[in-house]
């Protein structure tokens, strides 16, 4: 019972199991039936699943039958319908197929067209991206070919400014292309050949400088005294180091006041894009042409000479190529082998004062330039630059003038060389250079000076005491008179008072020699001027050489007339009444020097004359000579004489010989009435001396009688 249970559940359960398969087919795609399938072929029922499956299959048929028989007539008709429409779609189809003939037939040309259309939009496609690609690349062909330009109008800077907008912003954009590449490769080069050529203009620039030196040095001592003109040589020190933009056209505003022209692009320091793209012209050089501007009133300034635009652009190339140092050294020493060069004297520059002027010119124009450079460039010579060769050229100069100095005999040259000097010196101080070496040199050139004033009026006071005639002046007319007395100061009431014509006490060499000593006092002072020194200095300096002339050169002079072998008494005598005069003439010569110096003769440390002592010893020489003369005048007489000294016969008659002597003394003593009363008494006094010995001798007359 149980056992037939179990297999009625067994078979309900197989029979569900078989439904839900048959539905699972029958809901699910034929692709995925296989496992299905495979479930019942693994089961024991395989046989009753085809009795249930057939019979599911017979059910459908008899549903379908049932459903074509119900359909059956509207499916006859539909195929009724659809033969009707066969014939007009082959009718449809032969007049589509016309017109498509017809169509192909007239479209034909359309077909064409549109062909050659679509070739030209694609041709068109293809200019456009190449218009594209042209106008990228255009850019940097068109800045390629300004750099040529500038390179080939030798515009330095602009050329290195094109090329750094060229590597940094036109060629990354096209950097794929070829020729992109060769530019990039050819980049290095020209920034060497555009260093290398801002060089080469740099050496053109300091060759020319080097020549020219003398010709800005000229320039700049002429206006150096030019107040306008020294101010604006200098430039503005604040405003000169704020116009160094090296972006910018620099050029010096005029000042107002000054009658100076603005400068003439001399402080140019590149060219800029907006600028004038000429080749480079003879500016370049360093030296501007200013022979056009010979009938201006106004002379150029010693620095608009000069076109610095080379060394500046120069200067910034090396810069933003970042060898700056590299520049520097070489400026600073090419510029050094310059100064040496400007310093070394020629042998004969002693000989005319063109030589010395050229030798000044030429330092004056190397310092002007370097002074300039120190001023508008940012570094490239630095003050303690400046001082070192300021200092060598200051020793080299000093040393020279010294050694050429020496050689000069001509004390005009002298003179003329130390208002050079002082022109050099105050021309260098302008422009901020120390000079107080240069002024106590010139001291020591004042004591040389005095030598070749003394050699000179050696010579005038010889000529002077040669050409006198030594005898007193003989005045026809008051005009005369006031003349002489114009030239020496001679005061004597009684002379005054004689007719004319009359004669003054001296000969012609007095009022020569007091006015050749005043002139010598005038030249004197001609060195002293410009020196900064203070009255007293000046009046010290001319005093102790007026004592010079007085005891060295005029004692001499005097010494000489009166130790000649044929001078004679006369002579003598005059020379003796001159120097009188002129002893008692040195207070107006005091005086005189009080006058042209201000310095008053009580002030302390003040030289005095030593003219009295002077003409003294002249005097006392000039007796001493006729004291000498006069004894070998007598010794003469008792040498020639022939006497018979042993004759017994004693007349009344006396001697010849006596009375050839008294008359020699007598005209002798006639020629001292002209002499002051006290010089007559101690020259007889001196003759008589050697007179009286004879006379006392009574042998001695008892001879002569």
């Amino acid at each position: 019972m149980e056992r037939g249970k179990m297999a009625e559940a067994e078979s309900l359960e197989t029979a569900a199991e078989h439904e839900r398969i048959l539905r699972e087919i029958e809901s699910t795609d034929t692709a995925c039936i296989g496992p299905t399938l495979r479930s019942v072929y693994d089961g024991e029922e395989h046989g009753r699943f085809m009795e249930k499956l057939e019979t599911r299959i017979r059910n459908h048929d008899r549903e379908i039958e049932k459903m074509c028989n119900f359909h059956y007539q509207g499916f006859v008709d539909s195929i009724t319908e659809l033969l009707k429409v066969r014939g007009e779609a082959q009718k449809l189809k032969n007049q589509v197929t016309d017109t498509n003939r017809k169509l192909q037939h007239e479209g034909k040309e359309l077909v064409i067209a549109m062909e050659e259309l679509k070739q030209c939009r694609l041709q068109q496609r293809n200019i456009s991206a190449t218009v594209d690609k042209l106008m990228l690349c255009l850019p940097v062909l068109e800045m390629y070919s300004k750099l040529r330009d500038q390179m080939k109008t030798k515009r330095h800077y602009p050329a290195l400014k094109t090329l750094e907008h060229l590597e940094h912003t036109y060629l990354p954009q096209v950097s794929h292309y070829r020729f992109c590449k060769v530019m990039v490769d050819n980049i290095p080069k020209l920034r060497e050949e555009i260093k290398d050529v801002s060089m080469s203009d740099l050496k053109d620039f300091l060759e020319s400088i080097r020549k020219h030196s003398d010709k800005i040095g000229e320039t700049a001592m002429k206006q150096g005294n030019d107040p306008y003109v020294a101010e604006d040589l200098v430039c503005p020190r604040e405003e000169a180091q704020q116009q160094r933009n090296l972006d910018n056209i620099i050029f010096q505003q005029p000042r107002i006041g000054s009658k100076r022209k603005p400068k003439k692009d001399a402080y140019t320091i590149f060219d800029t894009e907006i600028g004038s793209t000429s080749p480079k012209s003879e500016q370049d050089s360093g030296i501007l042409d200013v022979e056009d501007e010979e009938d201006d009133e106004e002379v150029p300034g010693a620095q608009d000479l000069v076109d610095f635009s080379p060394v500046y652009r120069c200067l910034h190339i090396y810069s933003v190529l970042g060898a700056r140092e590299t520049f520097e050294n070489y400026y600073r020493k090419q510029r050094r082998k310059q100064a040496r060069l400007v310093l070394q004297p020629p042998s004969n520059m002693h000989e005319t004062l063109d030589g010395y002027r050229k030798y000044f010119n030429q330092i004056v124009g190397f310092f002007v330039v370097e002074d300039h450079i120190l001023h508008t460039t940012q570094g490239l010579v630095n003050r303690a630059y400046i001082d070192e060769l300021w200092e060598m050229a200051l020793s080299k100069t000093i040393a020279a003038l010294r050694t050429h100095s020496s050689y000069c005999s001509d004390p005009n040259l002298v003179l003329d060389l130390k208002n050079l000097i002082v022109l050099f010196a105050d021309t260098l101080q302008v422009y901020g250079f120390p000079v107080n070496q240069l002024f106590d040199m010139l001291l020591e050139i004042r004591d040389q000076y005095s030598e070749t004033l003394l050699k000179k009026w050696s010579g005038i006071f010889r000529n002077i005491l040669d050409s006198d005639n030594y005898s007193p002046i003989p005045v026809t007319s008051e005009e005369i008179y006031k003349k002489v007395v114009g030239q020496f100061p001679f005061q004597d009431t009684e002379l005054e008072k004689q007719p004319f014509p009359k004669k003054f006490p001296f000969s012609e060499f007095v009022p020569k020699v007091y006015n050749q000593i005043k002139e010598f006092i005038y030249a004197c002072l001609k060195f002293s001027e410009d020196l900064h020194l203070s009255s007293t200095e000046v009046d010290d300096m001319i005093r102790k050489s007026t004592n010079l002339l007085l005891t060295r050169t005029l004692s001499s002079s005097l010494q000489n007339v009166i130790k000649r072998k044929n001078i004679g008494l006369t002579e003598l005598v005059q020379i003796i009444i001159n120097t009188t005069h002129l002893e008692k003439s040195c207070k107006y010569l005091e005086e005189f020097i009080t006058n042209i110096t201000n310095v008053l003769p009580e002030t302390v440390h003040t030289t005095k004359l030593y003219g009295t002592t002077t003409f003294k010893d002249a005097r006392h020489a000039a007796e001493e000579e006729i004291y000498t003369n006069l004894n070998q005048k007598i010794d003469q007489f008792l040498q020639l004489a022939d006497y018979d000294w042993m004759t017994g016969d004693l007349g009344n008659k006396a001697s010849d010989y006596l009375v050839d002597l008294i008359a020699f003394l007598r005209s002798t003593f006639a020629v001292f009435t002209h002499l002051p009363d006290n010089l007559i008494a101690l020259t007889i006094f001196l003759q008589m001396n050697y007179l009286l010995p004879l006379f006392q001798d009574g042998d001695f007359f008892q001879h002569l009688q």
